[in-house]
């Protein structure tokens, strides 16, 4: 990553109050960047934007992506450079309950906010976040590359299928690659895997439950089988900011899509991530398998990130047991009443420091 880059360039970033968004506006206020949030709330109780204290350190802008007006007139105040789409109803088991919410959300917000974009001259890039649940899932194992098709069997993937549907036919009508040369914009997304790192303290998250029960006799698990790409929350965030870079010195090159997931042999079950966590902690796991109420999750889920690594020169720096180290530690911190900025800025610079 090119620091000198990054400096007091104007990023808009939307859901800037969730476990991803927070990491990245620490992240680019340490490179100093100026950054509008623009978020609906703050998620959760505790939060990763509350106990960093973000709201004293940048414009947090608290409204709904589902309102044109009022996300095309903070466009229009703050002029930014480069616009991160990060705000989105995020759980899966969530959709099930509120599929009205997670599509408006999903895909009308998306359209907004590339409509908002479209006679805004400031805009050099914009960075759709969606996931990789977006692909058509059939189960056949196989290590999704970036043109297979979109789909989604619960409403949460297919609005993130959806998304990027948005997305590639805005790039197609309105920021066209091949006429680049008229309309200066770069318009890119990204799917990246199951992240897990400090400050997460979103439902039906792996990590987070486990921490918040450790105490307890037995910690109830939906689907100790299920394979899933685990990473380190900074790497996806860092091949964000790559890629980022990249479209803005040669958009018509670099507007598509983009996988950020880890080497396949970190693809690891639930319950080894369970296994190894009892190992950092020395202590004995209890855990049960809920068998009450499970709803459709893919089994297994992995993503080909060979054209992140060839073109961008992007390749994972932590494995999956560094990963749930990293986070472990986080959260060791937060109960010990550690300065919850500093240490996260902390584990920034060591993740930078690593090759």
């Amino acid at each position: 990553m090119n620091s000198t880059f990054w400096k007091n360039k104007k990023v808009l970033l939307t859901g800037h109050t969730g476990f991803k968004g927070s990491w990245i506006t620490i992240w680019l206020k340490k490179l100093g960047v100026d950054v509008i949030g623009f978020s609906k709330d703050i998620p959760t109780t505790p939060s990763l934007f509350n106990e960093t204290n973000l709201e004293n350190e940048i414009i947090s802008i608290m409204g709904d992506i589902r309102n044109f007006d009022l996300i095309k007139k903070t466009l229009h105040e703050h002029q930014p450079d480069i616009i991160i789409h990060m705000a989105a109803q995020s759980l899966v088991r969530t959709s099930y309950l509120e599929p009205i919410e997670t599509y408006s959300t999903n895909i009308i917000g998306t359209v907004n906010l590339l409509e908002a974009v479209k006679k805004l001259d400031s805009v050099k890039v914009v960075l759709n976040v969606t996931s990789d649940k977006c692909y058509e899932n059939t189960g056949s194992n196989q290590d999704f590359v970036e043109n297979d098709p979109m789909g989604g069997y619960d409403p949460y993937s297919s609005s993130k299928g959806c998304s990027e549907l948005i997305t590639s036919a805005f790039r197609n009508s309105f920021f066209n690659p091949q006429k680049f040369d008229e309309h200066g914009l770069a318009l890119a997304s990204v799917r990246a895997g199951n992240v897990i790192g400090g400050g997460d303290w979103s439902k039906d998250r792996l990590l987070p439950d486990i921490m918040q029960n450790i105490n307890k006799n037995i910690i109830t698990i939906r689907n100790p089988n299920a394979i899933r790409p685990w990473q380190y929350v900074l790497e996806p965030l860092n091949g964000y900011l790559l890629l980022i870079e990249k479209l803005w010195t040669d958009g018509k090159k670099y507007s598509e899509g983009w996988n950020f997931g880890p080497d396949k042999k970190d693809s690891k079950s639930v319950s080894y991530i369970l296994e190894q966590i009892s190992k950092i902690l020395n202590k004995k796991i209890e855990w049960k398998h809920d068998n009450e109420n499970n709803l459709h999750e893919s089994s297994m889920l992995t993503l080909n990130c060979t054209k992140a690594k060839n073109r961008l020169k992007w390749n994972p720096k932590t494995n999956v047991d560094q990963a749930i180290k990293f986070t472990i530690d986080w959260y060791k911190a937060y109960e010990m009443g550690r300065n919850m900025k500093e240490f996260t800025l902390q584990q920034i610079k060591e993740f930078e420091s690593l090759s």
